[in-house]
């Protein structure tokens, strides 16, 4: 009676075992499934925007450094004395104002010799002309006249030019920096005083890609943003192609030549170079903000109606498409494959998206715009 009162408790108890365990593992998730079936899945608002049809210009994107036109460290050939500083620092001159002026007292005074050395050879000179006239004078006698006299006259020359190589003038009109030197100070020949930038025009070089070399021709215009200035654009046009291709990064170093009538720009500063080259074609953009990024894929959700018939006014759901980007234009991206014009794109709100999720359109739901931020 034991044994059989122990199986019949284990064959109940296997059973109830059993049963839970079906009714946990088999028929609640199925409940469950047909249950969520039912209940509709609630639709989430998005912002969309149109995708459009444009028409772009292929642009060469580059950073370039501005350079003076011309620019140079101004130096004395001469050693000596700083005697006289003629300008002050940040000063605009023109071309032939002083700058400096090193202590010639020496050179002033052989000046001053040489004058009257080369005045006595030339009393010498007449005299012995006069009487060679007179057949009294041997032509040794006049060569020699003719030979002091063009010594003294070479030596008044030299002295004039090294008093005038020790006055430094500005070889171009432009703008001074910070003076290295002050008077009383004993400066070296070619020792550096003073930069002396010219800034209108102003030069701006930047590497191209060599793909672009047939893109690239002496005239094309180019426009330079300096964000250092608040974002400030200048343009003008290219006036060099370097003859070479650097053969380690594969860039054409290329020159343009800007306008800077406010002189805001300054040698050293970088800029973000654009040149349109190319032939312009036509492309579909749509905002950059649209763009899911992945290492699989760059997808963008499009808004399709559910009915075709009822189009957007009808039940909506969000298809999730795969595209190939293209060039970026600010805040809009070219899209080569996925997309079509007037597709309603997803721009604000796809993180809470799946595919084929149910959608509602939005009115002003997106973020405000931020303002641009300096592309350096």
């Amino acid at each position: 009676m034991r044994v059989r009162s122990f199986l019949l408790t284990f064959i109940i108890l296997s059973a109830v075992v059993g049963g839970l365990a079906y009714f946990q593992f088999k028929v609640k998730p199925s409940m469950v499934a047909a249950f969520m079936a039912k209940m509709p899945r609630p639709a989430s608002g998005v912002s969309v925007e149109e995708a459009r049809s444009e028409t772009w210009t292929p642009r060469l994107a580059a950073i370039g450094s501005f350079k003076a036109v011309p620019g140079i460290d101004v130096a004395g050939q001469l050693a000596g004395i700083i005697a006289e500083v003629a300008v002050k620092n940040g000063q605009d001159v023109l071309q032939g104002a002083l700058l400096f002026r090193i202590d010639d007292a020496i050179e002033q005074a052989e000046l001053k010799s040489n004058a009257a050395t080369l005045k006595n050879a030339e009393i010498a000179y007449q005299r012995q002309q006069s009487l060679m006239a007179r057949g009294v004078a041997a032509q040794a006698n006049l060569d020699a006249a003719i030979a002091a006299r063009d010594t003294a006259a070479a030596a008044v020359e030299r002295a004039k030019v090294i008093i005038a190589q020790k006055t430094i003038l500005a070889p171009f009109a432009g703008r001074i920096g910070i003076r290295k030197v002050d008077v009383g100070q004993y400066v070296a020949a070619g020792a550096p005083l003073v930069t002396l930038q010219q800034l209108d025009p102003i030069y701006i070089d930047f590497a191209a890609p060599e793909q672009f070399f047939s893109d690239l021709a002496i005239g094309q215009s180019v426009t330079a943003q300096v964000d250092l200035l608040g974002g400030l654009k200048v343009t003008g046009k290219i006036v060099n192609l370097d003859a070479r291709v650097d053969r380690e990064t594969r860039t054409l170093l290329v020159r343009a030549e800007m306008a800077n009538p406010d002189k805001k720009v300054l040698p050293g500063m970088f800029g973000n170079v654009e040149v349109e080259a190319g032939k312009p074609h036509d492309v579909v953009s749509v905002p950059r903000t649209a763009i899911a990024y992945s290492l699989y894929g760059d997808s963008v959700y499009v808004v399709v109606p559910e009915d075709a018939q009822k189009g957007l006014d009808g039940p909506l759901r969000a298809e999730r498409r795969f595209v190939r980007l293209g060039d970026t234009r600010g805040e809009r991206v070219a899209i080569s494959e996925g997309v079509k014009p007037g597709d309603k794109v997803v721009s604000q709100g796809q993180i809470k998206l799946q595919p084929n999720a149910p959608v509602t359109i939005e009115a002003n739901s997106g973020l405000p715009p931020q303002k641009p931020l300096p592309l350096q």
